[in-house]
């Protein structure tokens, strides 16, 4: 699990996508029972309502935890000391 998710700011960014992806859910269950709604309008609606912008606000939402677990990988790779030659046969 990501290190930032841990923090309080990145959880209520999960709360929001929550129930923002509950509204759309909403919405697309009303698009599909009404008389002039399809199917078709559901998943569309269920897919450029929620699950395209979703992805985007999280994946930048994510973007700092991500920069610096990154960061941390190569500072942990320039500490570490190199591995031992390979020996020949």
């Amino acid at each position: 699990m990501l290190e930032g998710a841990s923090s309080g700011k990145f959880q209520g960014m999960y709360l929001i996508a929550i129930a923002w992806l509950y509204v759309v859910v909403l919405m697309a269950v009303v698009e599909a029972a009404s008389p002039h709604g399809s199917l078709l309008g559901a998943f569309f609606t269920l897919l450029l309502y929620g699950a395209l912008p979703l992805g985007l606000l999280l994946f930048i939402a994510g973007t700092p935890a991500r920069r610096r677990m990154r960061h941390r990988a190569e500072a942990e790779a320039q500490q570490a000391p190199p591995p031992p030659p390979p020996s020949a046969p």
